[in-house]
């Protein structure tokens, strides 16, 4: 990736995030500057500025990969940035390199020496090139930053502004720029600025402002007053009995402390970030009306996705909800698919996007995104002899995982991830590079698995999360669900062997494709023997989750599926159509009672607002998907467990059945060249419409009722077709804007799924 440029370090006396500093001259005789471009990284986060300026709008750059073996680096056009004379600083923070990980609040983890490596590469009018970077010559300087930390806040003084710092040595590091490769995915950047809607004095006598929206992000401060002089801001995503709540947060400070200059000044703490909503001001040299003027402004940032789906309806609360999958998507795609934005956690969990991938990738074009940290999956799982581990990167490994999730090998649905997500990217893309680059990675984890297999052929030795976070299980014990684990595990298993085989016949192996098909068959039977009860029509593990797995997963005979929805559907209306699954069984519910014909009690479930379900959240004020169904509890409180995130998307991952059921827009081939458009109109909601933004162009198709019929239009871009079923209507369009009506009096929705593998997701 650098051609002539080092890595280089400086030990800085006063602390903080050093400032890196070099000047380069033009070559003369050359002619004009057509062309400057600007690659960068550093072991810590990097902010790059040319003669003052930034280079570009990224953020914590070159974020979190696995450092073991790769650091990302950035690249921009600064061409109109280039003088006769120009200097080149980057300021360094910890970052996730050196800053605090975990619950542990390990520092150091990846090492204890902050870094920077840039290389300008500069093309002229006349063909000459001139390529000028980092080295010895460099010096080293103190900034503002006295310290950062992406946990617990950046402190940053102004009056370290005027200071005119004597310039420091840099020193050389060694034998890295062989771990250095270009991005994959889209950068951190700047989303939304977000104002005050309201301010008050607490109970306490404090300050609290509030942002009108949970976010992830931190807060810009204007202020003016008194030389030296703290204005602290605490973040936090609720507050209880009118203070801000921070027990949530665990370790975590979520605390910037800006000290003022005397003068006018502006305070930024993009070394660090928050989950929030709320915050908590103290020494603020005003008043509140000050304080909401301008005083403080929300940044959110996340990274740089385009926004290709879109939802709406006629049931306010379903739009809500919606708002609230986006809203934590973009809070929790900070670099990485991360599980909460707030705590002292912020891991990339690869269970949660396991079962999120396929809603993410509807709602955004995240395929690269989740290409660059597929890439770390499979750099961990080729140094951790074919395991997916819980975690990429895998931080656990050095800071040690929790007693009660050891020993520490592959689990369901976590480990899976390594298929599904490959699975949902290619689905949405029609690109199959996502298969190529991890089918390997995909065959070393059912390898490795097959060899954790009991004689008898299930999977029940070992760890598993099962269906983590059922709602019945107790605040301190997440893992006491009521599915079996053990069937989660084979369920789980029987998918990706299904799409391993899958992917296998997409790119040509035949003897793996033949080998995953045997691992699948052989999984399907054992799993039959042990869990289907097919004389007494019920599973031995007679719960919401084994059901909804069995039907969706395949494990059932087609004519078994009619009395497994059935008493799938019996134990939601025992249950009072609330929620009674966790994070496993969570995704899938909707759809297997909408494909065992059960499509009554999924709207019931779906609309259910008593706790838990999917819309008591928003009830409550939500704008983000909860961790758990009662993270608030209906008189305001804090639910007590120790894990209780206001901003988790696996549960939102129900916006999949929403696009694809309720309204009724799938991908019958990947990449949405043909669709299938099979609407499935629930009780209580009038119309519904999905748009999406394919690789083909916009695919849009909405309903409404009228009488017992429904209104079906349809918009296809050139090249794309779609089978449509619903009603008494089954017929295929190709491109074009089609409106067309279905009588549903007397005639149940027939639904062309395509290939069964390729759905949900």
């Amino acid at each position: 990736m650098f051609t002539s440029a080092l890595l280089i370090t400086a030990d800085i006396a006063q602390g903080g995030a050093p400032v890196l500093s070099g000047h380069v001259l033009l070559d003369s005789g050359h002619g004009a500057v057509e062309r400057a471009v600007l690659r960068y990284s550093a072991l810590g986060v990097v902010e790059a500025r040319m003669n003052g300026v930034p280079v570009s709008d990224a953020l914590l750059t070159p974020g979190w990969s696995s450092y073991e073996w790769r650091i990302r680096v950035a690249e921009t056009d600064v061409t109109p940035l280039m003088e006769p004379r120009t200097e080149l600083e980057l300021e360094i923070g910890n970052g996730w390199y050196r800053g605090g990980l975990t619950w542990a609040a390990t520092t150091n983890v990846y090492g204890n020496e902050l870094a920077g490596i840039a290389e300008l590469e500069i093309s002229y009018e006349d063909g000459h090139l001139q390529r000028w970077g980092t080295d010895q010559t460099w010096t080293a300087r103190p900034s503002d930053t006295v310290s950062d930390d992406l946990y617990n806040g950046q402190t940053i003084d102004a009056r370290r502004r005027d200071i005119e710092w004597e310039r420091q040595p840099v020193r050389i590091v060694e034998d890295s720029a062989k771990m250095f490769e270009p991005y994959i995915g889209p950068p951190v950047t700047p989303r939304e600025e977000l104002g005050i809607i309201d301010a008050w004095t607490t109970p306490s006598g404090r300050i609290i402002a509030d942002f009108g929206r949970n976010i992830v992000g931190w807060v810009r401060c204007r202020a003016a007053g008194v030389r030296g002089q703290t204005v602290t801001l605490r973040h936090a995503e609720v507050v209880e009995r009118g203070e801000l709540s921070t027990r949530p947060l665990r370790s975590a400070e979520a605390t910037d402390r800006f000290i003022l200059s005397g003068g006018e000044d502006v305070f930024e703490p993009s070394f660090t970030f928050h989950g929030f909503r709320y915050v908590e001001v103290e020494g603020w040299p005003g008043g509140i009306d000050e304080l909401i003027g301008g005083g403080l402004t929300a940044l959110s940032i996340s990274s740089d996705l385009r926004r290709t789906g879109t939802f709406s309806s006629s049931e306010p609360l379903l739009n809500q909800l919606h708002d609230n999958v986006v809203a934590s998507t973009v809070g929790n795609f900070v670099d990485l698919p991360t599980d909460c934005p707030q705590r002292d956690e912020r891991l990339g969990w690869t269970g949660d996007i396991a079962v999120f991938a396929p809603t993410s990738t509807f709602l955004f074009d995240s395929s690269d995104f989740l290409r660059d940290w597929l890439r770390d999956v499979t750099l961990e799982q080729e140094h951790q002899g074919g395991v997916v581990p819980y975690v990429v990167p895998d931080v656990l490994k050095y800071v040690g995982a929790p007693a009660d999730i050891t020993p520490v090998d592959s689990t369901a649905v976590w480990s899976d991830a390594i298929v599904w997500v490959p699975w949902a990217v290619w689905m949405s893309s029609g690109d199959d590079a996502v298969l190529r680059e991890n089918f390997p990675a995909m065959l070393s984890h059912l390898r490795h698995v097959e060899g954790l297999l009991s004689p008898s052929g299930l999977w029940d030795q070992g760890f598993q999360f099962g269906d983590w976070l059922d709602p019945d299980s107790p605040p301190e014990d997440p893992a006491a669900a009521k599915a079996d684990k053990t069937l989660v595990a084979m369920a789980s298993l029987h998918r990706s062997a299904a799409l391993t085989a899958e992917t296998a016949r997409v790119l040509g192996f035949s003897s793996e494709q033949a080998e995953m098909e045997r691992l699948r068959e052989d999984t399907r039977k054992t799993f039959r023997a042990a869990f289907v009860d097919d004389d007494a029509e019920r599973l031995r593990n007679h719960c919401e989750t084994a059901y909804a797995l069995a039907i969706a997963f395949d494990l059932l005979d087609l004519d078994e599926i009619g009395w497994a929805g059935s008493r799938l559907a019996e134990l939601v209306e025992a249950n009072g159509y609330r929620i009674s699954t966790g994070f496993a069984g969570t995704p899938y519910i909707l759809t297997a009672l909408s494909r065992s014909g059960q499509l009554a009690t999924a709207g019931r479930l779906l609309l259910q607002t008593e706790c838990p379900s999917w819309l008591y959240p928003v009830t409550m004020g939500a704008t983000t998907v909860w961790e758990r169904w009662d993270s608030m509890l209906p008189d305001g409180s804090i639910n007590p467990g120790e894990m209780t995130s206001f901003n988790h998307y696996a549960l939102g991952a129900v916006a999949d059945w929403m696009h694809r059921d309720l309204v009724g827009l799938a991908p019958a081939e990947p990449g949405y060249r043909r669709v299938i458009v099979a609407p499935k109109p629930i009780a209580g909601v009038e119309w519904a419409k999905a748009e999406y933004d394919s690789p083909h162009g916009r695919i849009a198709v909405g309903w409404n009722r009228d009488g017992d019929s429904i209104v079906v239009d349809i918009t296809l871009p050139p090249g794309v077709t779609a089978d449509v079923s619903v009603g008494d209507l089954d017929v295929r369009v190709a491109a074009g804007v089609h409106h067309l009506s279905a009588n549903l009096n007397g005639h149940a929705a027939t639904s062309r799924e395509g290939s069964r593998i390729a759905t949900p997701g």
